[in-house]
């Protein structure tokens, strides 16, 4: 395959999202993130309860990827640890990587997980998700393509949830809504390694295996918290955000103008939160160690992007998050 601009391909064209400044919620008021040991044992997954125990945390483990504690009950969002070298930042790219889960980076920070939720099924936001739905036995929500690869890596068919969009699954102090999303383009109105599986294939070797399977958003409201959406790549159905009015939004940076009015759209949708952290604006094939690494011309796009926000949703506070800082909204 000849080489490609990284930026064409994936952050334009496979899972592009971003992250704004801190003019929000002060990073220095935010506690560390506290690793567990590498050693803990894998905690069974907890059943629903009516109240939950303790504050409510949020943890950015670059690229789209969260942890959040709610008490004693982990969530995960797009857990992508590895954070293999593909070649996307460096060059040339090589959609032939193999698929290296480095369990050595995730054990320390998984020690458990109630839930992962799973916006699409491209390599920096799936690839880590059955190793750890493994460990932990948490359950796995994602796309029909997400469930078949779940089976083609050996998770039990107990722990998987297809789901499409318009779910509200209630989990006794916390709720999750899918949403029906769109997947980024590049400038050629492409998508990185496109396509479904609906049927499970054979377990995945390389990144190229990994296709995007279609995209969800997820909506968290937390009893007595904040209500959080979370993307995972920055195109936006905006007629599928109404009522959502969340407090706090995940957004994707947007790296292409294919998709015409990306942010106005979505920041309407979404009511005009009133805190906006994009993520997906690190250079992912980096050690998760702060201050996060950005390209150049990232860091461009995510200066526009603080921007524009500001200049659409004068009311928004803007968070630029630090990897594994808790942050309370």
């Amino acid at each position: 395959m000849p080489s490609i601009d990284r930026r064409r391909f994936l952050r334009d064209a496979a899972a592009t999202t971003a992250l704004v400044s801190a003019g929000g919620l002060a990073a220095g008021a935010a506690t560390p993130a506290q690793a567990a040991p590498s050693t803990a044992a894998p905690a069974p997954t907890a059943a629903p309860t009516s109240r939950r125990k303790g504050a409510v945390s949020f943890r950015w483990w670059g690229t789209a990827g969260w942890r959040v504690d709610i008490g004693d009950r982990t969530v995960l969002v797009d857990p992508f640890l590895s954070r293999i070298d593909t070649g996307l930042f460096t060059g040339p790219f090589n959609p032939a990587k193999a698929l290296t889960v480095r369990t050595d980076v995730i054990d320390p920070r998984v020690d458990r997980a109630m839930t992962v939720f799973v916006t699409h099924t491209h390599w920096d936001h799936f690839m880590d998700v059955p190793y750890i739905a493994k460990r932990t036995g948490a359950r796995v929500f994602g796309t029909l393509t997400a469930y078949h690869l779940g089976l083609a890596y050996e998770v039990p068919s107990t722990q998987l949830s297809a789901v499409k969009g318009g779910e509200v699954l209630d989990f006794g102090d916390h709720s999750v809504e899918v949403v029906g999303s769109l997947h980024s383009r590049n400038p050629s109105y492409s998508v990185a390694f496109p396509g479904v599986r609906v049927s499970p294939p054979p377990k995945p070797a390389t990144i190229a295996d990994l296709p995007e399977g279609d995209t969800l958003g997820y909506l968290l409201r937390v009893d007595g918290g904040p209500s959080v959406y979370f993307t995972g790549a920055s195109d936006v159905a905006e007629r599928n955000l109404t009522g959502l009015a969340p407090d706090v939004a995940m957004v994707a940076m947007q790296n292409a103008t294919t998709t015409g009015d990306y942010l106005p759209r979505l920041l309407a949708g979404l009511d005009y939160p009133k805190v906006v952290v994009p993520v997906h604006y690190d250079n992912f094939e980096t050690e998760l160690r702060n201050p996060p690494p950005v390209a150049p011309n990232d860091r461009t796009r995510l200066n526009e992007m603080i921007a524009a926000v500001r200049r659409i949703s004068p009311r928004s506070r803007v968070l630029v998050p630090e990897y594994e800082t808790a942050y309370h909204f």
